[in-house]
């Protein structure tokens, strides 16, 4: 499978109701986009305190790069990014195939 992993922090004056609501967004976007194949996320809990101000993973998954670049360009995906914005301070996204050494 290919993961697409998002990191997101927030603006410091983003709410947590706009936090919450960007977090349903999210989920979301699986019933909207079929090429999804699968959607985890959760809050950043580590001890290391090295997560540079991102307190948001989201892995999404897909069968294949084609399947993914739908799904970049894909309308929901296109509204959810664009809704985002105005809390979003950064976000960082790395894709890998899993199971590869």
């Amino acid at each position: 499978m290919l993961r697409h992993v998002v990191l997101f922090a927030f603006e410091e004056t983003a709410t947590r109701p706009q936090i919450q609501a960007i977090e349903q967004a999210f989920a979301a976007l699986p019933p909207q986009i079929a090429e999804i194949k699968g959607l985890e996320w959760g809050t950043d809990v580590s001890v290391e305190h090295l997560a540079d101000g991102y307190t948001h993973c989201f892995v999404v998954s897909f069968a294949s790069l084609p399947e993914r670049d739908s799904y970049l360009v894909h309308p929901a995906h296109q509204a959810f990014v664009a809704g985002i914005q105005p809390h979003l301070a950064k976000a960082l996204v790395i894709d890998y195939w899993s199971g590869q050494r």
